[in-house]
Formats: C-alpha cells, sequence, structure tokens
C-alpha cells in the first residue's frame, strides 16, 4: 500500500522533524516599531491578572514583512506594557497576520492573540507607511519620513506575555486551567534609521485599539532584525479572573453591540 500522509509517523520521522526545526538559519524581517505614552487607566484595563501595569503606561505597535522562504510574510503586533514577577515586558492585544501557516503555531503552543489580517509597509524614498487592517478597516497606520541612520543596539532579551487557554467544549469557561507564559525573544539589528511621523488609530469593533490613544509618541523607527524566542509556563491561572478578558483573542460577534467610548472621536 502506498504511504498515507495522514497516518502515523515513525519515531525516526519525527526525530528528523524535531530536528530541523532547530536548525532554522535566521530569518530577517524589516519592520516599523511606533511607541508612545497613552491613557493610564486604559492600558491597566487591559490588562488580565496577574499581569500589572508599568511606570510608565506604554503602547507599542510593531509592523514587519518577514523574509520567509518559499512565501513572504505580513506580521503585526500592537501591545500595551505590562509587569508580571519583577519581570516587565509587553502583553499583546492583537497581533495580525497574513498568512494562516503563522498564526497555528504561535496560538496553540505560546497562546499568542495571532489572527489573520493585511498587513502593508510601504517605503517609497524617505517616505514609509505601514498599515494593520482587518475587516476592511486600517485599524492602525504609522505614517513619516525618515530622518536618518540610529546606533545600532547590541543584542538585547525581550519578554512577551501570553495566556494559553482552551474554551470548554460546553461553551462555558475552559477544559483546564489557564497558564501565563514568558515569551523571550533574542534580538539582533542589522540596520535601524528613525522616522519623523505620526500614528494614527481608527475605530473598529472588532480591534478597538483606538481606545488606548496617542497622548505623547515617543519614536517611530524602521530598521531590519532576526530574532528567536523561548517560551515556558511561569504559572497557572484563575479562570475566574481571566474570563472577562477572553473576547480580545476573538471576533466575538457581541462586540457590535461595544460602542466607542463617550467623548470619542
Amino acid at each position: 500500500m502506498a504511504r498515507v500522509r495522514y497516518g502515523p509517523r515513525t519515531e525516526a520521522e519525527i526525530a528528523a522533524a524535531r530536528a530541523a526545526n532547530t536548525k532554522l538559519p535566521d530569518i530577517w524581517s524589516t519592520g516599523v516599531v511606533a511607541v508612545w505614552e497613552s491613557d493610564p487607566d486604559a492600558v491597566a484595563a487591559v490588562l488580565p491578572p496577574p499581569l500589572k501595569p508599568t511606570a510608565s503606561p506604554l503602547v507599542r505597535v510593531n509592523i514587519s514583512k518577514v523574509d520567509l522562504p518559499g512565501y513572504p510574510l505580513g506580521a503585526g503586533s500592537f501591545a500595551v506594557a505590562a509587569e508580571h514577577a519583577g519581570v516587565e515586558g509587553w502583553y499583546p492585544l492583537v497581533m495580525p497576520m497574513t498568512h494562516e501557516r503563522a498564526l497555528i503555531g504561535g496560538r496553540e503552543v505560546f497562546g499568542e492573540p495571532k489572527k489573520l489580517g493585511e498587513v502593508t509597509l510601504e517605503r517609497d524614498g524617505p517616505v514609509v507607511r505601514a498599515v494593520l487592517a482587518r475587516h476592511g478597516i486600517a485599524f492602525v497606520e504609522v505614517r513619516g519620513a525618515v530622518s536618518g541612520p540610529l546606533p545600532l543596539p547590541g543584542p538585547t532579551r525581550k519578554t512577551d506575555f501570553y495566556f494559553k487557554f482552551l474554551p470548554a467544549v460546553d461553551g462555558s469557561g475552559f477544559d483546564a486551567d489557564p497558564v501565563l507564559v514568558h515569551c523571550v525573544r533574542g534580538e539582533r539589528v542589522r540596520r535601524l534609521e528613525g522616522v519623523t511621523g505620526d500614528v494614527v488609530l481608527r475605530e473598529s469593533a472588532y480591534d478597538p485599539v483606538a481606545d488606548l490613544p496617542v497622548r505623547r509618541l515617543l519614536e517611530i523607527t524602521i530598521g531590519e532584525k532576526t530574532s528567536d524566542q523561548r517560551g515556558r509556563v511561569v504559572e497557572r491561572v484563575s479562570a475566574e479572573a481571566l474570563s472577562p478578558y477572553v473576547h480580545q483573542r476573538y471576533d466575538d460577534p457581541q462586540h457590535v453591540l461595544d460602542g466607542p467610548p463617550e467623548g470619542s472621536a
């Protein structure tokens, strides 16, 4: 009988696949990163316990084109600064990706809040435009002009916080206790330039990042980097405490009932 590819793999094949995953070449991306101070109450409101706000209510958006062999990937992240157990890092609220393949590992292994979306990064001479869009709405746009090269930082390590969970089969709660993941990325930069510009946040019922306004823009950069990542479960978390935040992960139909805050533009 010819091999049935959905059938079981041998131990040797499983070992070979694992070995291949440990020998991936450096994958470089070109990305725009914007960081700003937002409303401290808004930043605190989106953090599920046990995450806590940091001293500064920072928000960061990263919009990148990744040079994956065989198919280029658009990848984005919209995150707020957070702290847990003495570790400062970032808590992503939404991570648009342009290919399903990029969603699977991040969501299933680490608990990353990845969703299919449109990611645009354009540069025409000094003019830069980067956009995250879903459901026909460009809910984040970073635009500006390159102002000049910046000193290259040395290798750095950055932490992202994720909640990994499975919604219950009966639709109520979870199938098991959720866990908090610390994902540590080792990052190297080979090119970095400053950008003078602005960040536009547009109203979207499914990606309501406009609730985290730009109070003071700190920096916009464009650069080329490569990174690796390692995740670990640091603790199990209260299902009851996390449940009110689960809608962050999904395009919940109830979002259509959520209006923008009073007084918002």
